[in-house]
């Protein structure tokens, strides 16, 4: 048995939609389906989450123990983009203030729950352990060290680590010149 979905698998589980060469590891656990697009050429591995409104570009791989919740707003995964393992990605959260309730379990009347849109742009890469939060617009080809926490948006072709992140210096744009090259083989 192959470890990843079939596509009439991945039909049956209620994807909305999804391109072709999608590799979604069996052992991933995905809620709310009919809320997910994914594009072509995309491998997610064992034990990933995904919940909520999530769309995935091209050619972008998740590695295993991440988790992706879209919540209402949604997160948005641009082409090429690569998310290590043990990734946590938020575009919903908590209010940890003490002044309201906290978890699925409460009623939403006893609670604050922030709720904005997450972007991850074009030639993103997100080391292992981050934690990106609601709202955070990662620019094209801005890259994150292992365990940095990623509470606002950064700035295009940057290279960040720290809790919360600082920039530490400019990011090569080598890549685009391999992309223009990569294309023009398929």
């Amino acid at each position: 048995m192959n470890s990843f979905y079939s596509t009439e698998e991945l039909k049956e589980l209620g994807v909305k939609k999804f391109g072709e060469n999608v590799l979604i590891s069996r052992k991933a656990s995905i809620y709310g389906a009919q809320g997910i697009i994914i594009g072509n050429h995309v491998r997610i591995d064992d034990f990933c989450i995904l919940s909520g409104k999530i769309t995935i570009g091209d050619y972008i791989h998740i590695a295993p123990y991440s988790a992706l919740y879209g919540g209402t707003e949604g997160l948005l995964i641009q082409d090429f983009a690569n998310i290590s393992s043990k990734v946590s990605i938020y575009s919903i959260n908590d209010d940890y203030s003490g002044e309201t309730m906290t978890n699925p379990m409460i009623p939403d009347r006893f609670k604050n729950i922030q709720s904005e849109q997450v972007i991850i742009e074009r030639h993103v890469i997100i080391g292992s352990g981050c934690v990106i939060l609601p709202g955070s617009v990662l620019k094209e080809g801005s890259s994150f060290g292992a365990l940095t926490l990623i509470n606002k948006s950064s700035e295009p072709w940057s290279i960040n680590a720290g809790i919360p992140f600082k920039k530490i210096k400019d990011r090569s744009k080598e890549l685009l010149k391999l992309e223009k090259e990569f294309l023009k083989k398929k």
